[in-house]
């Protein structure tokens, strides 16, 4: 009796459960629906708007434009650190941007734990000069504080009139400097292939070690390198060091066009991935095949590396065309897609990611050299005089043979090693031909 009298309200307990679990799950369902459906969530919005529109204190100085305007730029910001609602300016400025006709610091920003962060200075630019570094934090401009500020808001408060200045405050984390750089607005224009002086005469030493610094993939990469690989080649180049350290990136077309003077034709480069299968593509080397018939190729990177500048780095490593020497990159590998919208805003939109050709997502991630050679604050800095115009010549005479002293250790281990594969390869084909007698 007593057995049959506790099964008895086992059961029971557990119809109970079921029943209250069934009511829970019916329940939370239909407050998950309620949240996702789009018409009780847009009467919320309007019922919002319509409150801050007649009872703010300052109401009557806004326009449902400006309300709207604001609510769209905050959603579409709290995205991600890269899409943006633009307005009419904001895309206009744009276009302008496309087209290279902006005044400004050279600072190629981007938000990195929340605070915006410089990613790499443009070479010969304002910024650049001044001798502001990767990483490097903007926490004022013109005295006013950017901690709560937007990126898009930074970049505008940064650009302006050619032959302006603006006063901008750096943190720099790695030391705890605080500092203010009062710069000169110019129109950023740059050469995207240079030479170890800074020039395009692309000279080859005695150990035929030759030597390209990509600065930027602008529109005219591709030709600059072309240009300077042909250069090198006839003056006998056996291997080549791509320096594509403080490059902010660019055009994924030119990052493919680089890719494809060390790859034979049709090789995966580069892949793209997002929700709507229409941002999903597939991109491949184009040109004749490899220009330089497997010539031993190092590559260095830094912090400053990013965006294309990583698709180069990712897929040469990847397909094993070059070693990657340096620091490990920035880790910027998405991709923007611009919606224009019928009053002449436009909606940029985070739509994909890019990935290497064995499908690692650069994005957040970076790309972790083969060889880990780290540079001090300081050898960094002095390295970025010595690139500037005119930097070691605005030095007084104890200060510039300091900093000349400076080595670059990054560029030297890149030689070295490359002497080493050149030396072992000769041993090799003299070993072999021995043999074969």
């Amino acid at each position: 009796m007593k057995r049959r009298l506790i099964y008895a309200l086992v059961i029971v307990t557990l119809l109970l459960n079921l029943a209250i679990g069934a009511r829970i799950y019916i329940g939370s369902a239909r407050a998950a629906g309620k949240q996702d459906a789009v018409y009780p969530n847009l009467e919320l919005y309007a019922d919002v708007l319509e409150k801050v529109r007649k009872e703010y204190v300052d109401g009557q100085n806004m326009t449902y434009r400006d309300l709207v305007y604001a609510s769209l730029k905050g959603m579409v910001g709290s995205l991600d650190p890269h899409s943006e609602f633009m307005d009419v300016d904001d895309y206009q400025q744009l276009q302008d941007d496309t087209e290279g006709q902006f005044g400004g610091l050279g600072l190629v920003v981007s938000m990195k734990d929340d605070y915006v962060t410089v990613i790499a200075p443009m070479e010969d630019t304002p910024g650049y000069r001044a001798g502001i570094l990767s990483g490097d934090r903007i926490i004022k401009i013109d005295g006013k504080s950017a901690e709560k500020t937007s990126l898009q808001d930074v970049v505008k408060q940064l650009r302006g009139d050619p032959d302006t200045q603006v006063t901008v405050t750096i943190e720099r984390p790695s030391s705890g400097l605080v500092k203010d750089y009062t710069l000169t607005r110019a129109i950023i224009q740059m050469d995207m292939v240079k030479d170890l002086n800074g020039q395009k005469v692309f000279p080859l030493g005695t150990d035929k070690i030759g030597y390209v610094r990509i600065t930027e993939f602008g529109d005219k990469a591709g030709d600059e390198l072309e240009t300077a690989l042909n250069k090198l080649k006839a003056e006998g180049m056996k291997a080549l060091i791509i320096d594509l350290r403080w490059n902010p990136g660019g055009l994924l077309d030119e990052a493919v066009e680089v890719c494809s003077k060390f790859l034979p034709r049709g090789q995966l480069v580069v892949t793209t991935e997002g929700r709507d299968p229409g941002q999903n593509s597939i991109r491949r080397a184009g040109g004749h095949g490899d220009e330089l018939n497997g010539m031993p190729v190092v590559v260095l990177v830094n912090l400053g590396s990013a965006s294309a500048a990583e698709i180069v780095t990712g897929c040469l490593q990847d397909l094993h065309r070059a070693i990657i020497l340096g620091e490990k990159t920035f880790g910027k590998g998405s991709v923007q897609s611009i919606f224009p919208l019928d009053d002449g805003s436009a909606l940029k939109l985070t739509t994909a990611k890019y990935y290497t050709p064995s499908h690692k997502v650069i994005h957040q991630h970076g790309i972790t050299p083969d060889i880990e050679v780290p540079m001090s604050e300081e050898q960094e800095a002095a390295l970025l005089l010595k690139r500037a115009p005119g930097g070691l010549e605005s030095l007084n005479e104890t200060n510039r043979v300091s900093i000349e002293s400076v080595h670059d250790v990054q560029l030297e281990r890149a030689r070295d090693l490359l002497n080493g594969i050149m030396l072992y390869s000769e041993r090799a084909d003299g070993a072999e031909k021995m043999a074969a007698k």
